[in-house]
């Protein structure tokens, strides 16, 4: 498996150009395609075995957006890619969710704000991946939703052994309680052997890079839309010798409901998706790809 190295995929990289605006009026700059007959997003739908991008799949929320970027550029965009779990039987302890939780709009809206907010050219279509495909280390950053039900084929797991250990990053949200941690610290016991989470603190400099974070903040689900009491937002992250960062969790978070449903109310996009989702999902990728 080969990975480029993280330089020849943007360039330049992530230059802010303008902050998140405030109350809405980011939603309102966005072309965007019709969406899908009501809003149904988040949980699990059937996806074609080929189906390679999420363009393919029709919006759940309020519609995606459309853009291209400069002929010429081909070579040297950013591209969201979606991690496919679905050979493997879901482990036992899955309650809910699934590797389509939150796609299409997830991908897409985030891959538009990252066009529109940074001088990144980014991927209109984004990608969906599974570990074995042959041309998953040209895609440095990967996405996997709902790990708590994530299951992986022997197969999968030495191919996403071989892709984060040369060069490639995880980064996967909405996960729950103890159980589904635990899900995803077994399951990397097998991925990555003798590897260990490690609680990322907030004095890290990625929480410097682009926007100032000063805390871990929650993002619920749409239809709780507050803060669910008792739950604790961890950002733990696995880290190589050297000491790049390859895996990071947000656990006890949705950010991707952040993402995805950041048109259908406006009072959970100002406080949730322009707040929180957003800012540490630009700041994540802009680490990544320059660390």
């Amino acid at each position: 498996m080969r990975v480029f190295p993280l330089c020849r995929v943007v360039r330049p990289i992530l230059l802010l150009v303008a902050g998140l605006v405030v109350g809405g009026g980011l939603y309102a700059q966005r072309g965007q395609r019709g969406g899908g007959g009501g809003f149904y997003g988040g949980g699990q739908i059937y996806v074609p075995p080929g189906a390679k991008t999420a363009r393919e799949i029709p919006s759940r929320s309020t519609g995606t957006p459309e853009w291209a970027y400069a002929a010429g550029f081909t070579g040297d965009v950013f591209t969201f890619a979606r991690l496919r779990y679905d050979a493997a039987p879901r482990p036992a302890t899955a309650a809910r969710g699934g590797w389509t939780t939150d796609c299409p709009d997830a991908d897409l809206n985030l891959s538009y704000r990252l066009q529109q907010m940074t001088s990144m050219k980014v991927d209109p279509n984004a990608r969906l991946l599974r570990a074995t495909d042959r041309d998953l280390g040209s895609y440095p950053f990967l996405f996997a939703s709902a790990p708590g039900a994530m299951g992986l084929t022997d197969a999968e797991v030495v191919a996403l052994r071989a892709y984060l250990q040369n060069g490639g990053f995880l980064l996967m949200t909405d996960f729950w309680g103890e159980s589904e941690w635990a899900q995803v610290e077994r399951l990397f016991q097998t991925i990555l052997p003798g590897s260990h989470f490690e609680e990322l603190p907030i004095e890290h400099a990625l929480y410097r890079s682009v926007f100032q974070i000063r805390e871990k903040a929650q993002v619920p689900n749409i239809r709780i839309g507050i803060k669910i009491p008792g739950t604790q937002i961890h950002h733990r992250v696995i880290f190589d010798a050297q000491g790049r960062m390859m895996v990071m969790g947000l656990h006890n978070s949705d950010d991707s409901d952040g993402w995805e449903r950041e048109g259908e109310d406006h009072e959970y996009f100002k406080n949730h998706s322009e707040k929180v989702a957003y800012p540490l999902a630009i700041n994540i990728i802009f680490y990544i790809m320059t660390h």
